[in-house]
């Protein structure tokens, strides 16, 4: 594991994060200028399942069969981040959306998930999806495909910064999962993000109850002036309550 990432995430950060949608978190990080963030065309293997955690990264490059060996074998660059997983972390696999070789197998899942990790994250494809299934623990992935990653790929490279389904992932990153999919949050931006995301969804339950009433959406999606008190009424009543 890399001396530079960021320390794991306290219980109330996890906690927070765990209770806010990706969708609120992503609309955020676009309210700050960054647009690309979710990770598009990846589907979670449990959309019940929530994820938190601190990216780490393994970037596979495109197999040349003179090279193979150099890179496939041994200690190689798979077996370095699994062995290294720590509790709190999530697994982003670069595959450079390949579906027709596996990028993770269940051994490999099970050793991750049994050092601590909170989830893997691939824009590749799975192998022995059914026993990950059974594991139940978050994985969001493109495909699945029996093939091993030797048909495509080489593992080259650990804990450098990779682009996940189109997202630049650096490692220390954090990373949340729900049934929608997954978002990377820098990490300098998590504090900033998490505040102004609970507080809209805050907002969008009292819009969400209003509409659910009858009324229109117009003062109230978004939040107008003249509805904020309102607003602050209901939400003091919610404290309350």
């Amino acid at each position: 594991m890399s001396s530079d990432m960021p320390p794991t995430l306290s219980a109330e950060q996890v906690a927070a994060l765990n209770s806010v949608a990706t969708s609120t978190l992503t609309h955020q990080l676009q309210q700050r200028g960054i647009r690309n963030a979710f990770l598009s065309g990846l589907k979670p293997l449990h959309p019940g399942l929530r994820m938190v955690g601190r990216a780490r990264t393994l970037r596979y490059v495109a197999l040349r069969e003179d090279v193979q060996a150099q890179y496939a074998s041994g200690l190689n660059a798979q077996r370095r981040v699994v062995e290294s997983m720590r509790p709190g972390e999530v697994l982003v696999i670069e595959a450079r959306g390949v579906p027709d070789a596996a990028t993770i197998g269940d051994i490999y899942a099970t050793r991750a998930f049994k050092l601590g990790a909170t989830g893997i994250v691939t824009d590749g494809a799975l192998r022995d999806t059914p026993a990950i299934v059974d594991m139940h623990m978050p994985v969001y992935h493109l495909a699945s495909h029996g093939a091993t990653y030797g048909r495509q790929h080489m593992p080259f490279s650990v804990d450098e910064p990779i682009t996940c389904a189109g997202v630049f992932v650096v490692p220390g990153d954090v990373i949340v999962g729900d049934g929608e999919g997954a978002v990377v949050i820098p990490q300098a931006l998590v504090d900033e993000v998490l505040r102004d995301a609970l507080a809209q969804e805050e907002r969008e339950r009292f819009a969400l109850e209003r509409v659910s009433a009858g009324e229109p959406t117009i003062g109230l999606f978004p939040l107008s002036k003249e509805r904020t008190p309102e607003f602050e009424q209901w939400r003091v009543a919610q404290q309350e309550k």
